[in-house]
């Protein structure tokens, strides 16, 4: 199964269009590459785009990588997606699953396709996918309206395959960041947390994966925080920088390349 990828920039962007580019780091170490890419070029259409994967000493050892995609209808309300598509390898191993949804933002279905298996359409009930968004669009949608308000306020309900669930974005202040070694934003910002909130499906009595991940940050004083940045006028913030605190210690997210229509920062080497 083909992974597919975003390139920064070969050519010049439309208008509409942001390509960025991040470095994770765990524990002081360089552990992930991630790119992201926002794409409102079209009149009423929007997508978005992000691949990561392990990196370094720990692309070795957990040789892991995903992407996943959304493309979907925009209009005065917002934006709600036609297809969420996610990919996920680890050790040569692949998945992808897709999700299907109606211009009338209901959900049409879910398919999930193992490698070298063919696709299976998954049952699915209204309990677990009425009225729900995915997470590519979901954040896209705060992002805009940080734009549009000022503010990042904004809670949505998530089908994940198995589960459903809200995001919830809070602010917590507005800030002033500095451009980094790591970091190449400056400039203001909003500190937001996200919290991923159970409430139908496969949920395990004791958290698992990123549930597990953002309770440690809870138990620390402090949920997974993003720091949101409006680089070009007119265009969705972006987030810029990302913190989550674990009992293994601090995560951080670093922007280090951006990419739009006539404008590009870059840390210089």
């Amino acid at each position: 199964m083909m992974m597919p990828s975003i390139a920064m920039a070969k050519s010049p962007l439309s208008k509409g269009q942001q390509v960025m580019q991040y470095d994770v780091y765990a524990g002081g170490i360089h552990a992930l590459k991630s790119n992201l890419a926002i794409n409102l070029s079209g009149t009423d259409t929007y997508s978005v785009n992000l691949e990561t994967k392990t990196y370094g000493l720990l692309g070795k050892m957990a040789p892991w990588e995903g992407a996943f995609n959304t493309k979907g209808w925009r209009t005065e309300t917002g934006t709600h997606p036609e297809k969420h598509q996610s990919i996920g390898v680890w050790r040569g191993e692949s998945e992808k699953k897709e999700y299907f949804y109606n211009e009338d933002k209901s959900f049409q279905s879910y398919i999930r396709t193992k490698q070298g298996k063919e696709p299976q359409v998954r049952k699915t009930t209204d309990e677990l996918t009425k009225g729900t968004s995915d997470m590519l669009t979901a954040t896209l949608n705060t992002m805009m309206d940080i734009t549009k308000n000022g503010k990042c306020e904004g809670t949505t309900d998530v089908f994940d395959g198995k589960r459903r669930f809200q995001l919830i974005f809070k602010e917590k202040q507005k800030v002033e960041l500095e451009k980094s070694r790591w970091n190449v934003y400056t400039g203001p910002a909003i500190e937001c947390t996200a919290e991923v909130k159970p409430m139908a499906g496969k949920w395990h009595e004791k958290p698992r994966g990123w549930m597990s991940i953002q309770e440690q940050g809870r138990e620390r004083g402090t949920m997974p925080t993003i720091w949101f940045a409006s680089i070009t006028e007119g265009q969705p913030a972006i987030p810029v920088k990302v913190r989550v605190k674990t009992s293994y210690g601090t995560l951080f997210m670093h922007m280090t390349k951006y990419e739009t229509a006539g404008k590009t920062l870059t840390i210089s080497k």
